[in-house]
């Protein structure tokens, strides 16, 4: 489903869209070697008949280790007849930043961004895996628990300029979700990786730092850390914790 705002990349992510219906088999995304992850955000809605696809992609590839893929949920569908279970205006606002800052993106769903920096439809498996591949991976964040509630985040040299840093909050388990009305009525759809929190921790210089930990909504959830360009811009280093 794609928002009038966006109407050049809509009808071009509808070409993407239509291509990939005739595929029989997911393709397998080839893992990345390397000392990194590479930052793998869907934003999707359960009221969008057209994310199904790209939301099963994305399921597919949420266990890989060299990856932290990452499933949003947005808001500005649950007019249509169902309101999603996972959306957060927050997770809207971080797609809206995305397409601000890059200015052309477009705001549409689904959409997966790359490290920050390519966008996609994200429902062709083989353009998923291929763009995954291209991207590369952004530096790892060197971080140890320093207690229960807080992590210990090492210096990252050659930080040119400041950074946000992000606290980010999923689950890595399988969430389905039956859907009652809207476009997507009678379907069930299993969800990977559902971020429920995403807190701004500041702005970083890169310098060591002590980070605490905000409590977890839910227990069973995982967190991650992204070091990201203000605004929308460029994911440069990334963390599991």
């Amino acid at each position: 489903m794609f928002s009038r705002h966006a109407l050049p990349i809509a009808l071009s992510a509808l070409a993407i869209l239509t291509g990939c219906r005739g595929a029989a088999t997911e393709a397998a995304v080839p893992t990345a070697s390397g000392n990194g992850l590479t930052v793998v955000e869907l934003f999707e809605s359960q009221g969008c008949s057209s994310c199904p696809p790209a939301i099963r992609n994305v399921n597919a590839i949420a266990a890989r280790k060299d990856l932290l893929a990452l499933t949003f949920s947005v808001t500005y569908w649950d007019y249509l007849g169902w309101k999603d279970s996972f959306g957060q205006p927050a997770f809207t606002a971080r797609q809206r930043d995305y397409a601000a800052s890059r200015g052309g993106w477009g705001v549409y769903t689904p959409q997966v961004v790359v490290n920050g920096k390519t966008a996609l439809v994200g429902s062709n498996p083989a353009e998923l895996a291929a763009t995954i591949s291209q991207a590369g991976q952004v530096a790892l964040l060197k971080t140890s628990q320093a207690s229960g509630d807080a992590v210990d985040v090492a210096a990252q040299p050659g930080l040119r300029q400041p950074v946000d840093l992000w606290l980010v909050q999923y689950d890595p388990r399988s969430r389905p979700v039956p859907i009652d009305r809207g476009e997507n009525a009678g379907r069930t759809i299993d969800h990977r990786n559902v971020v429920v929190g995403l807190i701004r921790l500041g702005r970083w210089d890169g310098k060591a730092l002590h980070v605490p930990l905000a409590a977890t909504p839910e227990k069973g959830l995982a967190s991650a850390l992204l070091a990201q360009q203000p605004n929308g811009g460029a994911i440069i280093a990334a963390a599991k914790i």
